[in-house]
């Protein structure tokens, strides 16, 4: 298993830290084969690889869409899939998941491994997720249980404004997400940066040479906002989870 640890700094040094996350991998519930598979040949074969959230993280996703009984899961961003991988088979052949993914490129990766892989519970929408979002809304028949947000981080506060907009209460069409729906965001504290950019964080410098970093210009500020808005909204409670690159989960109310 290649992982990407963000805990290391808890122990000694990195040698006892990645023996941790090791161990933790091994004493949690175990993707089918094709999820890690599928995960391997990203690591070997994609530049971006480190899009991919880890298999322990799809470990933790897969346990929380089980854990709240969720069967319709909205991903916002699929990159080659394998994180939709996990929610497919959280969800199971009687639920459903609905990705949307901006590049046509990994979406067609993702879509080849779905039907390798017999999986027929997915549907994966090319383009820019904010207007899928307006699109998939009108056409909605049934609110999803839990959406997950791991896009191109500055459209993060845009995605969590129109989930809950389209979402509302008071709506007379069919919301997006159902009254105590989940929604579940990846990499809200980008290296800790987004708590601390001083000289006492190592990645504060990376992040502002050119070509040190993939992360865009604004990603930090626009992730604040998410976070704010995340803990600022009367309809919304939530909890920011320091594990992974940050982990931002939040329950509608209304």
């Amino acid at each position: 298993m290649k992982e990407n640890y963000t805990h290391l700094s808890l122990y000694p040094n990195n040698e006892v830290g990645i023996s941790v996350g090791d161990y933790a991998f091994g004493h949690s519930t175990k993707l089918p084969q094709h999820i890690t598979d599928h995960h391997a040949w990203g690591v070997s074969s994609q530049e971006k690889a480190d899009y991919m959230i880890s298999p322990l993280q799809a470990q933790f996703l897969v346990w929380m869409a089980k854990a709240t009984g969720a069967k319709r899961i909205l991903e916002i961003g699929t990159f080659i899939g394998f994180s939709t991988l996990g929610w497919s088979h959280a969800v199971g052949e009687a639920g459903h998941v609905t990705t949307l993914e901006f590049s046509a490129e990994y979406a067609s990766i993702a879509q080849e491994t779905f039907a390798k892989n017999h999986i027929k519970n997915i549907d994966v929408i090319v383009g820019d997720a904010k207007e899928s979002l307006k699109t998939l809304a009108i056409n909605l028949t049934e609110p999803y249980d839990l959406i997950f947000i791991d896009a191109d981080k500055t459209s993060y506060p845009t995605y969590l404004s129109l989930i809950l907009t389209l979402s509302a209460a008071s709506s007379s069409t069919t919301r997006v997400l159902k009254p105590g729906g989940i929604i579940l965001a990846d990499n809200i504290l980008r290296r800790g940066l987004v708590a601390d950019t001083s000289s006492a964080n190592p990645w504060a410098d990376a992040s502002r040479q050119a070509g040190k970093s993939s992360w865009k210009q604004g990603d930090v500020e626009a992730l604040r906002d998410f976070n704010d808005m995340m803990i600022g909204s009367e309809r919304i409670e939530t909890i920011l989870l320091p594990l992974f690159d940050g982990v931002g989960m939040g329950r509608l109310i209304d």
